[in-house]
């Protein structure tokens, strides 16, 4: 075999590895991907039951029920649809009624959602207490909210 072929045989199994494993990346980030939805984009798809879901919008007010220790029932709504939520686990510290929030888990029926996960949304003058206190002890803390 001259040098020249065994180049051409390299390059080629190389070629052949590359693209098996971008099929491979490609296969297995299409079965990962969980989509973002609001309650009214959720009601008019036709998405089956026990799918992975994401859905965004506003806990809706005097909606949030405590079941028992560590068991919620919220409601999440885009002022058009709602959705309710059922979430066992702890909440987020930023999570309340009329904030936004992000919830992830599997859809029940069109209108339920077992929850496994619960993200509260916040916008850019959140600042974590325990973080405020220190900057307020240096006498740092002079930033004025509406």
């Amino acid at each position: 075999m001259s040098l020249r072929f065994q180049r051409l045989i390299l390059i080629l199994l190389t070629l052949i590895i590359l693209f098996t494993s971008l099929l491979l990346i490609l296969f297995n980030t299409k079965k990962n991907i969980i989509f973002f939805y609001t309650p009214t984009e959720l009601l008019k798809t036709n998405i089956s039951i026990e799918n992975k879901i994401r859905i965004g919008g506003y806990v809706k007010q005097s909606s949030f029920t405590k079941k028992k220790l560590n068991k919620y029932e919220f409601i999440i709504t885009d002022n058009e649809n709602e959705i309710t939520i059922i979430y066992e686990g702890i909440l987020p510290d930023l999570f309340r009624e009329g904030q936004g929030t992000v919830v992830e888990g599997i859809l029940n029926n069109k209108k339920n959602i077992i929850a496994s996960k619960v993200y509260a949304k916040h916008d850019e003058n959140y600042m974590p207490k325990s973080i405020k206190k220190e900057l307020e002890k240096k006498n740092q803390w002079k930033k004025e909210y509406k």
